[in-house]
């Protein structure tokens, strides 16, 4: 007999696989990988379905942050004390107001009947004009270059202008009227006739300084109604006349077109 072994039959150590075939690892569908010490498994990728049999574990939401409180603009005005209105002065009486209303209504009518007295001129009373038979007032009156010489004296109401009527002189009604305003506050429009002489001016200037001169001829016979003449303005030369033209301009102020290019 040989001392050589049979094979197939030895020692349990001499069976063994090799080192290699023993640490031969398995697949990782048959055998998941452990979690590392200390540290949790982590949650399945979105779109693939979980390995194991329980329910998948929710997703972690967001780390919310509170947003910082909004902060009020200054309000301006602020640091301004209100003025503090009482009671009373707020809330009137019937009474009180209806005060108040009729003084109102009594302030209108007043202004209503002053606008009325310029407007509509009303007589004089107490005038005293002499109108003796050989009675003359004269006076000159003007207005920008028109001047006007006339002469008040005892009539009809008549006027005699170069001659001719008032309203063949003056047809427009509005320069009429503005001539006879004079007359017509005395109330001697009916018992006084006109005679004027005018040179220089247009028609409305003309009868400007005609008014003029009629109203410094009433002051002529009676020199109590100044005031109220005055205060009409039928004594006040009105000084207002064209602007001359300058140089370089095409009127008193009107320029040329300017061009830049």
């Amino acid at each position: 007999m040989s001392d050589e072994p049979e094979p197939g039959v030895g020692d349990a150590s001499d069976a063994q696989p090799p080192e290699h075939a023993q640490e031969r690892p398995q697949p990782a569908a048959a055998q998941p990988a452990a979690p590392a010490a200390g540290l949790e498994p982590s949650a399945p990728a979105a779109g693939s379905e979980p390995t194991g049999g329980g329910d998948p574990e929710p997703e972690e939401d967001d780390e919310e942050y509170e947003p910082a409180p909004r902060q009020r603009p200054e309000i301006p005005g602020a640091d301004l004390i209100p003025d503090i209105v009482t009671e009373a002065d707020e809330f009137l009486d019937a009474e009180a107001r209806a005060a108040a209303e009729a003084e109102a209504e009594a302030a209108a009518a007043r202004a209503r009947e002053q606008e009325q007295d310029v407007d509509e001129p009303q007589p004089i009373t107490e005038v005293a004009i002499d109108l003796a038979a050989g009675a003359r007032y004269r006076a000159t009156g003007k207005r920008k270059t028109a001047v006007a010489r006339v002469i008040l004296r005892p009539g009809s109401g008549q006027y005699a202008i170069n001659g001719r009527t008032l309203e063949e002189y003056f047809p427009r009604e509005t320069l009429q009227r503005m001539i006879r305003q004079p007359l017509e506050t005395v109330g001697y429009e009916s018992r006084m006739d006109v005679v004027a002489r005018m040179h220089g001016g247009g028609v409305a200037a003309q009868a400007g300084a005609l008014r003029h001169g009629i109203s410094r001829a009433l002051l002529e016979a009676d020199p109590n109604l100044r005031g109220e003449l005055k205060r009409r303005g039928f004594l006040t030369r009105d000084s207002r006349v064209k602007e001359r033209k300058k140089a370089g301009l095409k009127k008193a102020r009107k320029r040329p077109q300017f061009s830049k290019r």
